[in-house]
């Protein structure tokens, strides 16, 4: 960050969501609730693949590093927002709200590699059943997880930098629950543009390409699909990747609608209802609806709490 951002704003006012006093303290317990039930469920999901033999799978695999991801965005953004719903606004210094912007970019690029990742697996797991565990080994499954989460947070780091570069010498309130890219974009009293399309550009590997391959990848496993001749073979396929279809649906669904609304003061609350949806809502959605699609994870489930015979 340069020097002249430092000596004309130290710190963004972050509003949050400006609720009524009267639905604080209801606002800050349901949040909470969410919060733990997040951590609770996505770590409950990694102790599962990590205990259960049955559960040595690719699927199940990548499946707990969605869960990590989960867990490493909502930390990042939801202790903060439980400090702001309570004291209805929030001061955070500017190096720190460039840090928890780049950080949310990391693990939704995460999120958005490793979604794709997920639809490759289920792509060869219906396409190429009888190569799939040939295919799809430990060296295969252990690049793809760990490229995702280098290009996640290497990425990001182009975009991160810009923004540091903007100058900051007027209002320092942030109409939002975090610290996003439209505040930093609105608030800036530089010029924008180039930094701005360098980030829509920069974007572009990180959101449409892998969104564009789990649209083809769906292609051809619904291509697959309906060439299986019977009907339960076709239901057991489809409900091998109806739980991951129904969390991109979930995730990219929300984050397009988010990015693609012009930045509007009147839409600002529509904007920060949407970010919920896939900052807390999606994390919160994930490990129930894996569990409650999946009886392999209900089985494991079941075993570690009536402390039944190791899994």
């Amino acid at each position: 960050m340069s020097e002249g951002n430092q000596s004309a704003i130290l710190f963004f006012r972050l509003l949050g969501f400006q609720n009524p006093n009267g639905l604080k303290i209801p606002l800050f317990c349901a949040f909470l609730a969410i919060y733990v039930f997040i951590l609770l469920g996505n770590l409950l999901i990694m102790i599962l693949v990590i205990s259960s033999q049955k559960l040595k799978t690719p699927m199940y695999f990548f499946l707990s590093h969605l869960s990590l991801c989960d867990v490493f965005c909502t930390t990042n953004i939801i202790p903060n927002m439980l400090h702001i719903v309570m004291l209805d606004v929030m001061s955070m210094p500017v190096p720190e709200c460039f840090i928890q912007f780049y950080l949310f970019g990391c693990t939704t690029s995460t999120e958005s590699f490793l979604l794709t990742v997920m639809s490759y697996d289920r792509y060869l797991a219906i396409s190429y059943p009888l190569h799939y565990f040939t295919i799809m080994d430990f060296r295969l499954r252990l690049l793809l997880a760990v490229g995702s989460w280098v290009l996640g947070f290497a990425l990001t780091l182009i975009p991160g930098i810009l923004v540091t570069t903007l100058q900051f010498c007027g209002p320092n309130v942030i109409d939002h629950f975090f610290c996003d890219l439209a505040p930093f974009l609105k608030l800036s009293c530089s010029d924008v543009y180039v930094v701005q399309t360098e980030i829509i550009v920069f974007s572009l590997p990180v959101i449409l390409l892998p969104f564009l391959f789990i649209i083809a990848s769906y292609v051809n496993i619904f291509c697959s699909i309906m060439k299986i001749s019977s009907m339960y073979g076709r239901e057991k396929a489809f409900s091998t990747c109806s739980s991951h279809l129904t969390v991109v649906c979930t995730y990219y669904g929300t984050l397009i609608i988010v990015y693609m609304v012009p930045a509007n003061e009147n839409l600002s609350s529509i904007n920060k209802s949407l970010s919920l949806l896939y900052i807390v809502i999606t994390p919160l959605f994930n490990p129930v609806i894996y569990s409650l699609r999946n009886k392999e994870l209900q089985t494991a489930m079941r075993k570690i709490i009536w402390n039944k015979k190791p899994i």
